[in-house]
């Protein structure tokens, strides 16, 4: 009988179920849309029983579509957006909706961190800066601002740790999600007391501990009755989203680098050892002892989106991307600073705002869109800059998620970073990457390099000679604009 593993992935936009054999093969996969909720500027908030409800609704069509029994379904994995945020009760039940990794509310809250801590040692304890990502700021806003529900809390957990309790009944927590969230000890490998504290919770709240593959539960008999399989099913500890999909693009070895044109911006960096910088995250590989410099921006492909829906309404990409691949290099002098939610990596700016400098009346809704592809790509290029600051050389490169499908957004960002991209096709990114790590956990692969047999890569991009110095140029107008506005941008953030 062929096995099958079913990876899970819950995303910002989407919630996504995907089927794999062990021969390599996709079997099925499909998706359901998740709603963000942005009630006042800088926040970003999902309801984690809507993950629940199209989880329940994807894997039994899924099962009957590729004609597969539940008996044939070996393992289960899950991955999810980290760091996200979740309260539970002491039965079990969402307290309130989820505050997700990127949102910027918590602006005062950091502060009182950064001001009872030790900046580098924190650093060097837990492996990334205090940031607007960082759980013990969110905490800590929750019981000024939500005191009785906070309460009632017993149980703090990101977004895949939360679907794996609700397959198994298990509290656990995978390292990556523990990793960033800045209470726990990089050099222990443990929760760190100290840190617990200074956010206002106890240790009794957060999970067990788990690597990606580690083997968390078995399927509860509600469970398997609502998502039509069979109790008992394995479930593994799963992985962050991020770390998922660049596993599973075959980010697999010192210096692979990996751009992610997704509703959030993410460029992973491969390396054998803990490369620590204030500006950017670290992540545990899915590979034991690898692990992956990681930079997050807080919007690209969800800025394009909302562009689309204001302002083009009845438009498709294809038609916008067409109209503004005839406007030259820079879009005439228009540059766009995409810090729509804040931005994380690497100005770790709560208070920044989206921005357009250079408008004039001869610009029209094509530029303004070019400038949108563009001003994303500076950002990366950001990136990019902290990473030859850490000599850490680029050896490899590759580019996936939906704006991949896109020729101008990847080859604007070719031109920008000045890099080759292999495109990775078909790729369908994170789910992949944690069906993968249910087969390695529950043995059926037995080495990490299988993870090859799925991968396709189409063509390389290169990047047009001619429009890189264009770039540089306005790259530096970019970074100019930023610095020029930082002190400007808290004063437009009083609602927070």
């Amino acid at each position: 009988m062929i096995e099958y593993l079913l990876g899970i992935d819950i995303g910002t936009t989407s919630t996504k179920a995907i089927l794999i054999d062990v021969t390599g093969r996709i079997t099925a996969e499909s998706s359901l849309p998740s709603e963000l909720s942005c009630l006042h500027p800088g926040w970003a908030e999902e309801d984690p029983n809507q993950w629940w409800r199209n989880i329940c609704s994807l894997v039994p069509a899924l099962l009957n579509a590729a004609g597969i029994k539940p008996a044939q379904v070996a393992g289960i994995g899950i991955s999810g957006m980290v760091p996200t945020l979740i309260l539970l009760d002491q039965k079990g039940e969402v307290l309130r909706a989820s505050i997700q990794q990127n949102d910027a509310r918590a602006v005062e809250e950091i502060e009182t961190l950064r001001s009872q801590t030790d900046e580098n040692e924190f650093l060097t304890r837990t492996g990334s800066a205090i940031t607007q990502q960082s759980i013990g700021p969110k905490l800590l806003w929750l019981r000024r601002h939500e005191p009785e529900l906070m309460l009632r809390a017993c149980h703090v957990m990101g977004s895949y740790d939360y679907i794996v309790h609700r397959l198994t009944d298990e509290f656990s927590a995978e390292r990556n999600w523990a990793l960033e969230s800045g209470l726990y000890d990089l050099q222990r490998e443990d929760w760190d007391d100290s840190l617990l504290d200074l956010a206002g919770i106890q240790r009794s709240w957060m999970g067990t501990l788990h690597w990606p593959a580690d083997h968390v539960g078995e399927l509860t008999a509600q469970a398997a009755k609502e998502l039509n399989l069979l109790k008992g099913t394995p479930v593994v500890a799963g992985c962050a989203d991020h770390v998922a999909s660049a596993f599973s693009a075959g980010v697999c070895n010192e210096g692979d680098l990996l751009v992610k044109l997704g509703g959030a911006g993410d460029m992973l960096y491969c390396i054998d050892r803990a490369e620590m910088d204030a500006r950017l995250f670290l992540d545990y590989h899915v590979i034991p002892g690898k692990f992956l410099v990681n930079g997050c921006m807080a919007s690209s492909g969800s800025l394009i989106r909302w562009f689309r829906d204001q302002f083009a309404p009845g438009l498709d990409y294809a038609a916008l991307d067409e109209e503004a691949a005839t406007l030259p290099a820079g879009s005439n002098g228009l540059v766009l600073l995409p810090y729509f939610l804040g931005e994380k990596t690497p100005i770790n700016d709560p208070f920044a705002r989206g921005t357009l400098i250079g408008l004039s009346l001869s610009h029209t809704k094509a530029h303004v869109y070019r400038s949108i592809l563009e001003g994303i790509a500076y950002g990366f290029n950001d990136h990019l800059r902290v990473l030859a600051e850490h000599n850490l050389k680029i050896k490899r490169t590759r580019l996936t998620n939906g704006g991949a499908h896109s020729r101008l957004w990847k080859q604007i960002t070719s031109d920008v970073l000045g890099l080759p991209f292999e495109e990775v096709v078909n790729h369908p990114g994170s789910s992949l990457g944690a069906s993968f790590v249910a087969g390695k956990g529950v043995g059926v692969f037995s080495d990490w390099g299988e993870i090859e047999k799925f991968i396709q890569i189409s063509t390389t991009i290169q990047p047009d000679q001619k429009n890189y110095p264009i770039y540089q140029q306005l790259f530096e107008v970019y970074q100019l604009s930023y610095q020029a506005l930082k002190p400007i941008y808290p004063k437009l953030s009083k609602e927070l």
